[in-house]
C-alpha cells in the first residue's frame, strides 16, 4: 500500500497559501503572517478591510498578495479560489485554511428561527471548511504535492453554550471532522489541524447591530489579538510536532494540545491497547477514491 505522508515540517516560504475570511480577523492577520514568511497568498472573502487593501496595494504585497471575492456558502466560489491560484501563481494551493465564519446572526440563529430552510450558520462555520478540505485533498492529490489544511474551531467546539447553541455545534462539527481526519497526513500526504481560539477582540464582535456583545459581556472577557491566534497557526502548518489531527486550544491564560495527532495516538495504541480491535480496512474505499483523483490536472 503507497504511503503518500507524513508531511513533517511544511515551511510556507514559496508556498501558495489559500485562505477564506481573510479580508479582516484572524484570515488577515493569518494571510499577512504567511505573507511576510515568504509565502504567495490568495484570500477569498465577501469583502476586505481597509487595512487589508491597503496591504494588498503596498510594495510590501509584491503582486503575491491576492484578492477574490467569495461567497464560502457556495461550492461554485469555493472551487474558483484554486482555479484563480492556478491562473494567477501557476499551481493549486498547499496550504488552505477555511477561517470564514459568524457568530450567531440574527438571520440564522436557534433562537431567532424564522425560516423554514436550513440555517445557514451551519452552511458558513461547518459546511464550508468541510467542503474546502474536500476540495483541497482532490486538487493537491491532482497536482501530486502534499499539503496542509489548518482549520479554525472554538473553545466553544468543546464547552457547552445555551444562548450561542448553534455557533457550538458548528464548531463541535469541526473539532470533530479534523480529529476525523488525521490519518490522511500519513496515507494522503494532507495534513489536517485543527485551533481553537478562545475570545478574540475582532470583527466577529465589533461590527455587530445587535446585542450579543452585550449579552455575553464580551467587554468583560480578557481576550486574544487576532495575531496571536495567527502565530499559533502557522507554527502548527510548519512544525512536524503537529501531525495530522493535532488539535490547540489558545486562550488569553494558556496554549494546549487538547487533541494529539493521528500518528502520537497510533504509536499509544501500540504500546497499549485496553481494547483491542481490527482496524478499519480504508484501502478499498478511501483508496480507491484517492487514487482515482492522482495527477488528474485541476479542472
Amino acid at each position: 500500500m503507497t504511503q503518500y505522508g507524513p508531511v513533517g515540517d511544511f515551511p510556507v516560504m514559496g508556498k501558495i497559501v489559500c485562505i477564506t475570511g481573510g479580508g479582516s480577523g484572524i484570515g488577515f492577520s493569518f494571510a499577512k503572517l504567511c505573507h511576510e514568511h515568504g509565502a504567495r497568498v490568495l484570500i477569498g472573502d465577501l469583502k476586505v478591510t481597509a487595512e487589508a487593501e491597503a496591504y494588498m496595494s503596498s510594495s510590501a504585497s509584491k503582486g503575491d498578495f491576492v484578492f477574490e471575492k467569495c461567497d464560502v456558502s457556495e461550492w461554485g466560489d469555493l472551487k474558483r479560489l484554486i482555479t484563480k491560484s492556478v491562473e494567477r501563481f501557476g499551481e493549486v494551493p498547499d496550504v488552505y485554511s477555511p477561517v470564514a465564519g459568524i457568530f450567531e446572526p440574527p438571520w440564522s440563529n436557534f433562537w431567532d428561527d424564522e425560516t423554514d430552510g436550513s440555517y445557514k450558520t451551519l452552511r458558513i462555520n461547518l459546511d464550508h471548511p468541510i467542503k474546502l478540505t474536500r476540495l483541497a485533498m482532490r486538487a493537491l492529490a491532482g497536482a501530486e504535492k502534499q499539503g496542509v489544511v489548518v482549520i479554525v474551531s472554538s473553545t466553544a467546539g468543546i464547552r457547552a453554550n445555551y444562548l450561542a447553541c448553534l455557533y457550538s455545534a458548528s464548531k463541535h462539527g469541526l473539532l470533530g471532522f479534523a480529529k476525523s481526519m488525521g490519518q490522511s497526513d500519513v496515507d494522503e500526504g494532507v495534513k489536517v489541524v485543527c485551533i481553537l481560539p478562545g475570545t478574540v477582540s475582532s470583527p466577529l464582535w465589533h461590527d455587530r447591530q445587535d446585542k450579543y456583545s452585550q449579552w455575553t459581556k464580551f467587554t468583560e472577557r480578557k481576550s486574544l489579538e487576532t495575531g496571536d491566534i495567527a502565530e499559533v497557526m502557522l507554527k502548527m502548518v510548519q512544525k512536524a510536532e503537529y501531525d495530522g489531527g493535532t488539535c490547540v486550544m489558545k486562550t488569553p491564560l494558556e496554549e494546549k494540545i487538547v487533541e494529539e495527532g493521528h500518528l502520537k495516538q497510533v504509536q499509544k495504541l501500540k504500546e497499549y491497547d485496553p481494547s483491542p480491535r481490527p482496524d478499519a480496512d480504508i484501502s478499498e474505499r478511501v483508496r480507491s477514491v484517492m487514487q482515482k483523483e492522482r495527477g488528474k490536472k485541476w479542472q
